[in-house]
């Protein structure tokens, strides 16, 4: 039998298979086991088995249940009566107050002012303190340590700590029980408490069974804090850049969960804002399955070409809480980004009818126009002309190419609008 063969810093600071083991117990009475779901398509684009590991359908819309309430269930009794307090801009904040309830201690948690809606009234609902303050998540992490100092209140960190990685260490035995021959695991990043978690599982079960397992793992391009560590040997910290994948938005890793990490992951890989949103737009139409951006960072990995695999092979969806508004949005952009939805501009001849039969091009074409703005006023084209722009529903690269050659064909010039 193969015996786990990782560098001893891993060895020394990731939590044991027995310790995993044991919180799964823990974690079992609170978190569901969670549906493996199968993607055709998904195996399609990367030339191997693909299945989902739906985390987003867990319990508070995400898997940090799993790291919250086994770290809470080990508070001492003196501890729990002092009550908790967090810092957070969604998920995590979740999965305490829930854990909270679940165990009778009251929590108290900070978060910023621009939280989406849906998240924070979930947070009051399982019974939290919520308090509103700051632009980012670093203004409410301060004040949640200076409540925990002044009060005696337990910080619960959102993934540097050994119960919180063991907590969510739980989610890879999980997926190997559902998937026995897994070869490869796809996992978002933030902070790298999941990974952390899900790396020390499967390895040191797949050690114990005399194979390996590769870990991969995915993060925002603008938000990736993992890359430069990784070139420096440490924790490096960076400033976040605008992502819709704000569930894994930290600027620094966690020192734990860094040291764990390069050790323990075979490779990072980073997405883009349009391959994250085409990952959701896939989710949704192919899998059915509503997922959040960053939780969708592991299927955008794969269709942007950024993984490669000849087994089976896991994707986490790490969660599903997603605003309504956002995901409007990020299905236009999704759109958008598959090249699904086509912007033209038409300089047309001012007279009547060409409205009309620039129209029914497109109908011939089998696109659907959903927008039209048309004007006489404008720079580039003569008092004789007018303008049109079209906004054009089509199913695709090749389809878009199609509508702009029928038009052509019939005389216009139709210019991409890019913006």
């Amino acid at each position: 039998m193969a015996t786990f063969s990782e560098p001893t810093t891993a060895r020394a600071l990731m939590p044991s298979l027995e310790e995993i083991e044991s919180a799964r117990i823990i974690v079992s009475r609170v978190a569901d086991v969670t549906p493996m779901e199968t993607s055709r398509y998904l195996a399609e684009v990367l030339g191997a088995p693909v299945l989902l590991k739906c985390e987003n359908l867990q319990r508070t819309g995400s898997y940090k249940i799993r790291g919250a309430y086994n770290r809470m269930a080990q508070l001492s009794q003196e501890e729990r009566e002092r009550g908790v307090v967090a810092a957070s801009a969604g998920n995590h904040a979740q999965g305490v107050a829930f854990a909270a309830r679940e165990l009778g201690i009251k929590a108290t948690i900070f978060t910023p002012l621009g939280v989406a809606l849906p998240k924070l009234q979930a947070t009051r609902n399982y019974g939290a303190d919520v308090i509103l303050g700051g632009s980012t998540v670093e203004e409410p992490l301060r004040a949640a340590a200076a409540f925990a100092e002044e009060t005696g209140a337990v910080l619960i960190p959102p993934f540097d700590h050994h119960d919180i990685i063991t907590g969510q260490g739980t989610l890879g035995l999980e997926i190997l029980d559902q998937v026995p021959d897994l070869e490869t695991v796809i996992v978002p990043i933030g902070g790298g408490g999941l990974i952390a978690g899900v790396a020390s599982a499967v390895r040191q079960r797949a050690a114990r069974e005399g194979r390996t397992v590769r870990v991969i793992g995915v993060q925002a391009e603008n938000a990736a804090a993992f890359v430069p560590s990784m070139q420096q040997g440490g924790p490096v910290e960076i400033e976040v850049g605008p992502t819709i994948a704000d569930g894994i938005a930290v600027g620094k890793p966690g020192s734990l969960t860094f040291d764990i990490i390069k050790d323990t992951v075979d490779e990072i890989v980073t997405v883009t804002e349009d391959d994250i949103a085409r990952g959701l737009l896939v989710l949704l139409e192919r899998a059915k399955l509503v997922v959040e951006p960053a939780g969708a960072v592991s299927v955008a990995a794969i269709l942007a070409g950024k993984v490669t695999a000849s087994g089976p092979t896991v994707a986490i969806l790490s969660g599903g809480n997603i605003d309504p508004l956002l995901m409007q949005r990020v299905i236009g952009h999704g759109l958008v980004a598959s090249e699904r939805y086509l912007k033209l501009r038409i300089i047309l001849p001012d007279r009547p009818g060409e409205l009309a039969r620039t129209s029914r091009l497109v109908a011939d074409a089998n696109a659907n126009v959903v927008g039209v703005l048309h004007t006489r006023f404008g720079r580039g084209f003569q008092l004789s002309q007018v303008e049109l722009e079209l906004s054009i529903e089509t199913r695709g690269a090749e389809h878009s190419r199609e509508v702009v050659e029928t038009l052509r064909a019939a005389g216009y010039d139709p210019v991409l609008d890019l913006e």
